[in-house]
């Protein structure tokens, strides 16, 4: 969902990738809920940070809690910083009811709206 946000608004002036621990596929439940809110993340895949291939980050941000404490080590100038947010499905494990599960995808894909929104700040 950060991606997909970073892109969207951001994307004409920085270049925004996204990367995890591990692989675990797209999320159906977060595809649905970016859509809503006018972000086509359907075409994303799931990767991890050797699938990206020799880039040089500038900034590397962790989201979640498990990212931020086994985020690799980055050469050269990179900065990390932790901007946790809550994981959808770990709120949503156990639930059956369709719209209980993805408000909590649309409070957390709100919650990363606003941060990537003023990204800016967090770029310096």
């Amino acid at each position: 969902m950060a991606e997909g946000f970073a892109r969207y608004f951001h994307g004409n002036q920085y270049d925004f990738y996204s990367a995890g621990i591990e692989k675990h596929g797209m999320n159906a439940n977060a595809v649905k809920v970016m859509q809503e809110a006018g972000v086509d993340i359907s075409h994303h895949t799931s990767k991890t940070l050797s699938d990206l291939g020799n880039i040089q980050f500038d900034f590397v941000f962790t989201v979640c809690g498990h990212a931020n404490e086994h985020c690799p080590l980055f050469s050269g100038k990179a900065v990390v910083k932790h901007v946790g947010f809550d994981d959808p499905p770990k709120l949503a494990a156990g639930l059956t009811d369709e719209q209980e599960i993805l408000n909590h995808y649309r409070r957390v894909r709100d919650e990363i709206k606003n941060w990537i929104k003023n990204i800016s700040q967090d770029l310096q």
